[in-house]
């Protein structure tokens, strides 16, 4: 009898306890809707990074977590379009790669947060109203762009004191490109070093620009911008054909350009995922201010060092963070 009694107080209790797992396994998982510019392979590592930020708290795709990718693979026209679709789709928070991407995000709405993982100059692009108080739906993380590329040219005038002549890569399409060109063409004139722009805006223009870089300049800055980010390859193997030392960001220089002076992008990507989270949680963007990158990484291609049959200075090599292609 008292085995009965205990057998049914023990029933009693269990139906009466919160089935914690069984809720959290039938919730509605949030929906994250993610706008590239680039392209899904040459962001995967990137993309990789954000997906551990949102696991470090508590988000797993496939159990409480969507996420709804649209890439634009370097054709910024589709951009408005794919924004459009994951606006329609009610996602929970959009995350955007490359300015392009967050100019489009923001014109598909005004309610659904926007979280840009990384651009280079939010402000002057006027996706947000400044870097302390955003404004709006957008926040995210930025970096010195304009500084950025300037460095690159500091490297390049390193790598060759008689520089005198550089090109560098622009995408007309990109709002952002404005303000960089500015602080390279400043920089190089404290350098005495001519900036020959050079307008791209498809792949099939990457063999015409550089041969006439070949011919107006002694090296090239590759930045970053999604049609850029989309064809690494390409590029690196077009400076080299035609023997320009090059510098540009982290996967160019594996790709086999030269230098690469880059933002620790995997660290930044990390921190988007913290930016949704709190979202997630009920935070407004326009309460979460601006990030600044604050992590640089100075990378040589060694193998491309031999191709070029370049000698890089000892003070170039001393600052390097890490040589590759050895």
């Amino acid at each position: 009898m008292e085995r009965r009694a205990f057998l049914r107080a023990v029933g009693l209790a269990v139906l009466a306890a919160p089935r914690v797992s069984g809720a959290q396994a039938t919730g509605k998982a949030r929906v994250i809707g993610f706008l590239g510019g680039a392209t899904a392979s040459g962001y995967a590592s990137l993309v990789e990074s954000f997906r551990l930020g949102l696991k470090d708290h508590g988000y797993v795709e496939g159990t409480n977590l969507k996420i709804e990718y649209r890439w634009a693979d370097g054709d910024y026209d589709r951009l408005p379009i794919l924004a459009d679709e994951l606006v329609r789709l009610k996602v929970d928070v959009i995350v955007t790669q490359g300015t392009p991407a967050a100019v489009a995000a923001k014109g598909a709405t005004k309610s659904i947060p926007i979280v840009m993982a990384v651009v280079g100059n939010p402000v002057e692009s006027g996706v947000v109203a400044s870097y302390a108080k955003p404004g709006g739906n957008v926040t995210g993380s930025s970096f010195f762009w304009g500084d950025l590329n300037a460095k690159r040219l500091e490297f390049l005038k390193t790598l060759n004191p008689r520089l005198t002549r550089t090109a560098i890569l622009i995408n007309p399409d990109n709002l952002a490109m404005a303000e960089l060109l500015r602080a390279v063409e400043e920089r190089a004139r404290a350098l005495k070093v001519s900036m020959q722009p050079l307008s791209v805006r498809r792949v099939d223009e990457f063999t015409a620009t550089f041969q006439v870089a070949r011919k107006q300049a002694e090296a090239v800055i590759v930045p970053e911008d999604g049609l850029f980010q989309a064809n690494p390859s390409q590029l690196a193997d077009l400076a080299n054909r035609h023997r320009l030392p090059s510098i540009g960001f982290r996967a160019y220089c594996e790709a086999g350009g030269l230098l690469a002076y880059a933002v620790d992008f995997p660290h930044i990507w990390r921190q988007a995922a913290a930016l949704v989270d709190k979202i997630l949680k009920g935070a407004k963007p326009a309460d979460l201010p601006i990030q600044q990158a604050t992590r640089f990484e100075l990378v040589i291609n060694l193998k491309t060092v031999r191709a070029l049959g370049i000698t890089i200075p000892t003070e170039l090599r001393a600052r390097a963070d890490q040589l590759i292609g050895a």
